[in-house]
């Protein structure tokens, strides 16, 4: 199983995002779920993926040429793409990729997050797409899914698509549920 993780190249101002990066990076390590990520060796990006590496992870970075100079790329990956857009790069990470994550992170983030939000909201895939809520980073973004349905602009099982976590626990188990469920649709 690989999962695309969203987030910033930037570590932000409060320490607990890096702190908690690092540890999803970790456990995702050591259950044996690869990452796929921008390719950056810095911000959250960096740290997920240090530390999914230090852990024997597997982490494939997928960044476009453009943003060689800007975001530096980490050249230790097990895999690292070089690709001409943004949009190949959503591409391929949504085609590697059984799950998706978005960590506190800027407007790319969100741009990422988003787009597989709405491809499983249309029906293009039916993978977890998950907000990892780290100190109440996406508390507004959840009420505003609240507030769409309210105002009739979605429906509340497309709210549902919406799987919110607060640690890696949490993320893990969404997915161990996830590969389950999948496992019994198999068989049956």
């Amino acid at each position: 199983m690989n999962v695309a993780i969203y987030c910033g190249s930037q570590t932000g101002k409060n320490s607990v995002y890096i702190e908690k990066a690092k540890e999803l990076g970790k456990l995702l390590a050591k259950s044996n779920i690869g990452v796929v990520y921008g390719g950056s060796n810095s911000g959250l990006m960096g740290a997920v993926a240090d530390e999914a590496l230090a852990h024997n992870g597997r982490v494939i970075g997928i960044m476009p040429e453009h943003l060689q100079k800007r975001e530096i790329a980490h050249l230790h990956l097990t895999e690292i793409h070089f690709v001409e857009s943004m949009h190949v790069r959503k591409k391929k990470m949504i085609d590697l990729s059984d799950a998706f994550i978005a960590l506190p992170g800027g407007c790319g983030t969100l741009d990422e997050y988003f787009e597989v939000f709405t491809w499983a909201q249309i029906g293009l895939h039916h993978n977890p797409v998950i907000l990892y809520n780290m100190n109440g980073f996406y508390d507004a973004l959840i009420q505003h899914f609240d507030k769409m349905i309210e105002e009739g602009f979605i429906h509340q099982e497309q709210r549902e698509i919406l799987k919110v976590a607060t640690t890696a626990e949490d993320i893990v188990k969404i997915l161990n549920d996830h590969q389950e469920c999948l496992k019994t649709k198999e068989t049956n």
